[in-house]
């Protein structure tokens, strides 16, 4: 068996490194997954290598009525979620008086109003369900940024307020939400990622399957808030 057998995974950012993963670890568990992304094309791949308990749908987390056809898409090809990963996302690596405000709200509107959107959906169908779970990833730039890379850690940090709201308006209905802050992952978003040393950077598959132990707890629990580091990334003690 499964541990997520029989249940029913929204994924966004899926069609590249963590949220990719994600889908692929959760499907391999029994899950039937909805994949959303912009590249039909990397979607297509995945779902390829998935199979049946995949489906692909073509999302731009920053329009409303994309996050609205992805809800509707999982209730008519497996029904209602159960489980809403929320990965999409990128960061900037621009000085600060370099960014326009174009830059800053496609930040804004990419990492953090895209959970919102996905968050308040995720809760329109998990009340009547009286359960549901939400699944932010966050990043340690919440706690530790970086320089010339403001508005990443901005959404970050505000990504972790806004699980512990969640968190709070949920209770009564059995709804939880997470926030996983992680370190350096190999992945699209941090370019040469790669060409580091493993002891200095986390794999994708480290990541998905952290999320996936979350997603596998009982209703009744929570991990509210993790850190996830790799053991030699300079963080509790950045130079």
């Amino acid at each position: 068996m499964g541990m997520l057998d029989g249940k029913i995974v929204i994924v966004t950012g899926a069609s590249s490194g963590i949220g990719a993963s994600c889908a692929e670890v959760m499907a391999a568990e029994g899950a039937n997954v909805v994949g959303g992304a912009r590249r039909m094309d990397r979607l297509e791949e995945l779902a390829a290598k998935i199979g049946g308990n995949f489906h692909p749908v073509v999302t731009d987390v920053k329009k409303e009525a994309d996050i609205l056809n992805l809800f509707a898409e999982c209730e008519k090809t497996f029904g209602a979620p159960h489980i809403v990963v929320n990965c999409a996302g990128f960061a900037q690596h621009k000085p600060t008086v370099d960014m326009t405000l174009a830059d800053w709200n496609d930040i804004i509107e990419t990492n953090l109003t895209s959970v919102f959107l996905c968050s308040r959906e995720a809760f329109k169908v998990f009340k009547p369900l009286g359960r549901g779970r939400i699944i932010n990833i966050g990043s340690i730039s919440a706690k530790m940024p970086r320089p010339d890379n403001i508005g990443y850690p901005a959404t970050k940090a505000a990504i972790e307020a806004m699980t512990h709201s969640l968190s709070m308006d949920g209770r009564e209905f059995g709804i939880t939400a997470s926030c996983l802050h992680i370190g350096a992952t190999v992945s699209e978003l941090s370019p040469n990622m790669d060409t580091r040393n493993r002891d200095v950077t986390m794999a994708t598959e480290d990541v998905s399957r952290t999320v996936l132990h979350i997603a596998a707890m009982p209703d009744e629990t929570n991990i509210f808030n993790l850190v996830m580091i790799p053991i030699r990334q300079p963080y509790l003690a950045r130079g």
